[in-house]
């Protein structure tokens, strides 16, 4: 086997790119071609759920009610699992397509899927007895009933879900974003026939709303399966199943544990926040103006985390292609499109405070009270656009476990302590837990930011090409020379930063 040559400090020194103005448009391009498109795929797919539940939202209350809280337990403990392990993919196939061993992205999304569908089988046996896991916490006897039935007829949708993240995180670090743009759009049109179908002409109530789910996400995984096996584009990454599959699993492992931890970490806080919510004097006024903030901050997150998406996949690849300046340049360009989109955004909310919550509520109580608390959610848009995109170039370098490390810390032992002292102690009730949230997401910002302004950009495209290049990991595959020598990452666009045939 012919060793293949790392890079080193005197190599990387030849290959720094100083600041350039043209550079940082270039840069500003790229990571819209990646991040538009992915708002549509990421909403497309929020409104599978949304579908369903406006579906059930026409059966019965008590329906409605079940299949509300059966979606939260399966966001926290299944769908939220998943999405963070797969969030592994950005890590090794981003570095691994910058570095040029195609053949790898294969093995690694084929050990993920493996992965990911082991455990879904302890997750689905959890859901099995959702109902009875209610009961013994004290919800309503017929609503538990309700939520475990839906629950259930979930749980065929759990795999595609878990195969569909792999293969998004595949297409996503090649920066083949149409794709996934056509298929999840073609699945949501799918889908709202199919649930309607089952919903009310086949009349399965909500376990049909449920069940149409897992079918659109069949059809989304199929769709995708079939444009990668025969389209030209994946000519050199074609998906294909080998003996390293197995290999690749425990490395997986290694950064889907605290990626999903990393994850989990941080979408249970905002369910924490909804149960004490519920703790507080006037519960009903309480928990529907945070579910107003809530839900437009969610429906806001959608274009962070696309913009975070497109840093992983832009500095995955450049670091794997060894290029430490073009990574540093990426985490400028998306922090500068964050912000200014933020701003954007903080400024229509405010605008809009007068009439925003009447969009979801005709009590004037609590469009007043919405209108006392929308600066903290304009706030909140600000900090979380930052934490999203740099929790992105986090998963790109390869830090989950520092980023579980900096949730934990900004949620577990700032956020939500705050949120109860305001909320119950000091008796700000609502506003004191939407403050918690605030400064949660303020300091889960800015441990973020300062690990992203004190990396050495020079030691992580060091760290990953010794990763990609580690022949230990696969010792049946066979690397040349050429190997390590990416093509250009943008099919066809001349690259803005030095390749490294010189080393």
């Amino acid at each position: 086997m012919e060793e293949v040559p790392l890079l080193t400090e005197e190599k990387l020194q030849r290959k720094w790119i100083a600041p350039n103005w043209n550079l940082f448009l270039a840069e500003l391009k790229r990571v819209s071609y990646i991040a538009l498109p992915m708002v549509v795929v990421n909403v497309s797919q929020l409104f599978l759920r949304l579908v369903s539940m406006m579906m059930v939202g026409h059966l019965s209350e008590l329906e409605f009610a079940g299949a509300s809280i059966a979606i939260s337990v399966t966001n926290a403990t299944g769908f939220s699992v998943l999405f963070g392990m797969a969030s592994a993919l950005e890590t090794l196939c981003g570095q691994a397509y910058g570095a040029g061993l195609y053949h790898k992205l294969g093995i690694y999304t084929y050990g993920a899927i493996v992965s990911l569908v082991l455990v879904c089988l302890p997750i689905s046996i959890l859901w099995i007895f959702m109902d009875k896991l209610l009961v013994m916490v004290g919800q309503d006897e017929l609503i538990s009933y309700e939520a475990g039935k839906f629950t259930i007829w979930l749980i065929p949708s759990l795999f595609p879900y878990a195969i569909l993240q792999a293969q998004i995180r595949y297409l996503q670090t090649q920066s083949l974003i149409l794709p996934m743009l056509l298929s999840s759009v073609a699945a949501l049109v799918f889908h709202v026939p199919v649930c309607w179908g089952l919903a009310f002409y086949f009349r399965l109530g909500n376990a049909g709303a449920a069940l149409a789910m897992g079918l659109s996400n069949w059809f989304n995984v199929i769709l995708i399966f079939m444009y990668a096996k025969y389209a030209a584009e994946f000519e050199k990454t074609r998906l294909a199943f080998s003996k390293d599959v197995f290999s690749s699993i425990g490395e997986f492992f290694r950064f889907a544990v605290p990626s999903s931890v990393m994850v989990c970490l941080e979408w249970w806080t905002y369910e924490t926040v909804i149960l004490l919510s519920g703790l507080l004097p006037n519960p009903q006024r309480e928990t529907s103006v945070l579910s107003i903030c809530l839900l437009i901050a969610a429906f806001h997150y959608y274009v962070p985390f696309s913009l975070g998406a497109a840093a992983s996949t832009r500095v995955s690849n450049e670091l794997g292609a060894g290029n430490p300046g073009a990574a540093k340049m990426v985490v400028w360009a998306v922090i500068a499109i964050s912000m200014a989109e933020a701003i954007m955004a903080s400024a229509a909310v405010s605008g809009c405070r007068k009439f925003l919550g009447y969009a979801f509520s005709n009590e004037k109580e609590v469009v007043e009270y919405f209108m006392k608390v929308s600066p903290l959610v304009c706030l909140v848009l600000i900090t979380d656009g930052i934490q999203t995109v740099l929790s992105g170039v986090a998963r790109g370098c390869g830090w989950q476990h520092l980023g579980a490390y900096v949730n934990l810390g900004a949620f577990y032992l700032a956020g939500i302590p705050v949120s109860t002292v305001l909320g119950f102690v000091i008796h700000l009730n609502g506003v004191g837990l939407w403050l918690g949230l605030n400064a949660g997401s303020a300091v889960q910002s800015v441990l973020l930011g300062l690990i992203t302004s004190f990396t050495n950009w020079k030691k992580e495209a060091i760290a990953a090409r010794g990763r990609m290049f580690d022949a230990s990991s696969f010792p049946d595959v066979e690397y040349s020379k050429s190997a390590h020598v990416p093509e250009n990452q943008d099919r066809g666009e001349p690259s803005y930063s030095n390749k490294i045939q010189d080393l």
